[in-house]
């Protein structure tokens, strides 16, 4: 989905339907033949949007500037002119694995921070700065690039040229109605990417599904939107109306749309999902290309524009196995690199701890997992939740108490060296200890010293550059 158009791609919806297809149906075959990459020891990876804010703690729109003084194949430009993101090198999940995650990311980040500051520029980590405004974001300050062109044409051709609707209800309201799909851009992710082996697939990825409640609780980092003060993570209704196609009906009879949580556990295999993205959704960015049909160009294409919460992966490369791997796009970028790769940490352990839960899916049913994700996204620590067994928790006390030491010895177990998991489970434990995320320490900035949001980011920064973890943050 990152990638740019090439000269000779063309736009063609009936033959990129057959030769997704085609694809389609080689992946089946793959299934079928056990043809995946065993993924022992696992491996994992990240990756991490960010913005580029000014001196007045306002969104610059410099990012091309900046990569290209910035010269580092790991930064890529984003979907606004204000963004960028960050692609980790894949680490295999054993030894001191996070440190390794966290040298890599502290080293680019300073490179970063020290090629912006050149520029005038402060890199910021974050799922929503609370200075953006919706004068911000329009096609004037969309990064060039006919991928980006065509993405905001085709939504508003499926969408017969009706206008997006925006109603999100927190603590303020926003209610809005826009022609353009940039919203989108004011949502920045972490995404956290876990290889899994073809016979724990299905596990893994439900297992995934039923975490993200609580991996989104501890990780909220987005309580702002255009000025007001709506959901902890305000990421995920945003982005959700910003790229609202309708979908296909699912099994409770919701029409779900292409940014979605999806509608029910998959029964065997993430193959249910890949005909699923056949056979029910059309065709977003129809772009048809001569490559090979085992390189999986519009399979890939078709796939990357299904914005699942939780999003099945094939990697396929010439010369190597091909291999499964699950996304989580649940949480916000930052606060700080600790932060990121504690959060990462806390997704992985949570998920390998309940993907070996016998009975996992019928001691929570679906429907619990996802209403659980939205109240999580809504109130984050302080929400309440279903649990196992039909046990109501408080997500803060949850977490504390049972879900931090749950992801540590699963990590452990897993291969992972006992000090690392300590240390970086041990920042969840703590930030579940005093309740501040980042997103509580945004609203509390704001509760000490007003709506003055230039401020509230320029302490943000400072503390961002300061690098301790944000349980740990002053007001």
């Amino acid at each position: 989905m990152g990638r740019e158009i090439s000269s000779d791609e063309i736009l063609c919806e009936d033959t990129f339907q057959s030769r997704l297809r085609s694809e389609t149906s080689l992946v089946m075959q793959w299934f079928k033949e056990n043809a995946f990459d065993p993924a022992d020891p696992a491996s994992g990876g990240l990756e991490l949007e960010a913005w580029l804010m000014d001196d007045d703690g306002l969104p610059s729109e410099r990012n091309l500037e900046f990569l290209n003084q910035l010269k580092d194949p790991a930064m890529e430009p984003e979907l606004a002119a204000f963004n960028f993101e960050f692609n980790s090198e894949p680490h295999r999940l054993v030894c001191r694995c996070f440190s390794d995650f966290e040298e890599e990311l502290g080293r680019h980040w300073l490179k970063a921070r020290n090629t912006a500051e050149t520029l005038g520029l402060r890199p910021m980590m974050i799922g929503i700065p609370p200075t953006l405004r919706e004068s911000h974001l329009s096609l004037d300050t969309i990064t060039p690039s006919e991928r980006y062109r065509l993405l905001n044409e085709r939504l508003f051709q499926l969408r017969g040229g009706k206008p997006l609707k925006f109603d999100i209800d927190g603590r303020d309201r926003l209610s809005m109605v826009q022609d353009h799909l940039m919203t989108e851009a004011a949502c920045t992710f972490l995404q956290v990417h876990l290889m899994t082996s073809q016979s724990d697939e299905a596990r893994t990825y439900n297992a995934m599904q039923a975490a993200s409640a609580a991996i989104i609780a501890v990780s909220a980092n987005s309580p702002f939107l255009y000025g007001r003060r709506l959901w902890e993570e305000t990421r995920i209704p945003a982005f959700e109306s910003a790229v609202n196609l309708p979908g296909p009906r699912g099994v409770d009879g919701r029409q779900a749309s292409r940014v979605t949580f999806g509608d029910r556990y998959l029964k065997s295999s993430l193959m249910e999902l890949f005909i699923e993205n056949l056979d029910t959704y059309l065709p977003f960015l129809p772009m048809v290309s001569d490559s090979e049909r085992d390189e999986l160009v519009h399979l890939k294409l078709q796939n990357g524009t299904i914005w699942r919460w939780n999003r099945p992966i094939i990697h396929a490369a010439a010369g190597q196995t091909p291999h499964l791997r699950i996304e989580s796009r649940v949480m916000a970028a930052g606060p700080t690199v600790i932060d990121v790769i504690a959060n990462t940490a806390f997704a992985i352990g949570l998920t390998l701890h309940l993907a070996k839960q016998d009975g996992r899916e019928e001691r929570l049913p679906f429907e619990l997992a996802r209403r659980n994700f939205y109240a999580c996204a809504k109130r984050g620590l302080g929400a309440s939740i279903v649990w196992l067994d039909g046990d109501v928790r408080d997500a803060q006390e949850l977490i504390r108490n049972q879900l931090a030491e749950a992801a540590e010895l699963a990590l452990i177990e897993a291969g992972v060296s006992a000090l690392d998991a300590s240390h970086y489970i041990g920042i969840i434990r703590a930030r579940a200890r005093n309740g501040q995320t980042g997103a509580a320490w945004q609203r509390a900035h704001a509760n000490y010293h007003g709506n003055d949001h230039q401020t509230l980011v320029q302490a943000y920064l400072d503390r961002q550059d300061d690098g301790q973890p944000v349980h740990r943050w002053t007001h």
